[in-house]
């Protein structure tokens, strides 16, 4: 059970902290790419807007499965503590509230994660429909 409880506490974390540098990454390349754009250089609009949303999947995905993530650390983090409680055969307190303080950190994380990136996307988003938008204005269309 040392397995799981590394599980939780490093792979499930962790790869939430990657996730979100990942996403971090992509958002700041996408806001410097739009701080420099000339929408005049695309000659079509299906060209701008494909240009423009490049990987702003990225960020939309681990802002919608963050909490997932998170959600199964809990899951096992409980799965743990049930496990510990059983094996041991005493409902001792202490044991109880690690195991669950272990479970509610992977919740914790897979929100601090998602939160933010929901924003970051929101926010690129909106940039892209105001370049969209003064695209359509230039072209007349």
């Amino acid at each position: 059970m040392e397995g799981l409880k590394a599980l939780v506490e490093y792979g499930v974390i962790g790869l939430l902290l990657g996730l979100s540098l990942w996403a971090i990454g992509v958002a700041v390349e996408r806001w410097l790419f739009y701080r420099r754009v000339d929408v005049r250089q695309f000659p079509t609009l299906d060209l701008c807007e494909m240009m423009l949303t490049k990987r702003l999947v990225v960020i939309g995905t681990v802002a919608a499965n963050a909490p997932y993530i998170g959600l199964l650390g809990t899951v096992l983090g409980i799965m743990l503590t049930f496990h510990t409680m059983g094996t041991s055969g005493a409902m001792a307190v202490t044991s109880i509230m690690i195991g669950l303080s272990l479970a509610l950190k992977a919740t914790a994380a897979g929100l601090l994660v998602a939160i933010p990136c929901v924003v970051m996307n929101n926010v690129l988003r909106r940039r892209v429909s105001e370049l969209l938008a003064l695209y359509k204005a230039q072209h007349g269309s």
